[in-house]
């Protein structure tokens, strides 16, 4: 049944058109702390592709430096979400 659930979320984000649409699904869907941690995450991880170093990624994003490995790590060895999209936004 998660699973099912899971598709049906996926499903519906891939639904959205635009930012204005994606903002507002998110607002509502999560807490504006959830919020705040994604965007904290998405920019750790193009950081990352900049080789910028942990230390400064935690100074420059407020992050715990385990954070900055946490999505380094998923960027290395994770399901390739975040490399899809950054090679997508070039």
């Amino acid at each position: 049944m998660q699973k099912n659930e899971e598709n049906k979320l996926f499903e519906a984000v891939l639904k959205l058109r635009t930012t204005k649409e994606c903002r507002q699904f998110f607002y509502d869907l999560c807490t504006p702390s959830e919020v705040e941690e994604f965007t904290a995450r998405w920019r750790v991880a193009r950081l990352l592709v900049e080789k910028k170093s942990y230390r400064q990624i935690a100074d420059e994003t407020g992050v715990s430096t385990t954070t900055v490995g946490r999505v380094a790590r998923f960027i290395k060895y994770g399901h390739n979400g975040y490399t899809t999209i950054l090679k997508r936004l070039g």
